[in-house]
């Protein structure tokens, strides 16, 4: 079996990515979710894994952002989005796109950590991919103005430093 992982401009490849992300998240799934409600950013890069067989199995949206860590700027990397195809899960696919991910921020010299929000079911995923729980307070914009986003548990990835404690603004849309 040989697999395809395409690294893509986040909005030109949203067509593509689409479909699957409506299959995952969409708004029959999202509106049940406590963060239903929640306006997202739109990814800057995104990873996608395809199959000869099965085409698109895979995406994990990357993001890039200069964001406040106890109130000093520092750039950080975001994953968001991450999704599998229902009937493909448990094969390894999500693991491959998070690690491109990763080493996609690395190649960013100005990243100095990664940061990602996970629903309780995901915990035990990303910390045996060694992400580490913050536990600080995270804030966003939203249209109705800044909030304490903490409708998902906040997650950072050592790229430079990984900050556990603190207080994180993400200085817009949350990923």
């Amino acid at each position: 079996m040989s697999i395809e992982i395409d690294i893509l401009n986040g909005d030109a490849s949203w067509p593509i990515a689409k479909a699957l992300h409506q299959a995952v998240w969409g708004p029959h799934i999202a509106e049940k979710q406590p963060w239903g409600h929640v306006k997202w950013a739109n990814a800057d890069l995104r990873v996608l894994i395809e199959t000869p067989e099965d085409g698109l199995v895979c995406h994990v949206g990357i993001y890039f952002r200069t964001v406040t860590w106890n109130g000093q700027k520092v750039h950080v990397g975001g994953i968001g989005g991450v999704c599998t195809r229902e009937d493909r899960r448990n094969r390894g696919y999500a693991t491959m796109a998070i690690d491109a991910a990763v080493h996609t921020m690395r190649a960013n010299e100005a990243v100095r950590f990664a940061l990602l929000f996970c629903e309780p079911h995901n915990v035990a995923f990303y910390q045996a991919r060694s992400w580490l729980p913050f536990k600080g307070e995270v804030y966003c914009e939203q249209p109705e103005g800044r909030i304490r986003f903490d409708y998902m548990a906040p997650y950072v990835f050592n790229i430079v430093r990984a900050p556990t404690l603190g207080t994180i603004d993400l200085c817009g849309l949350p990923w």
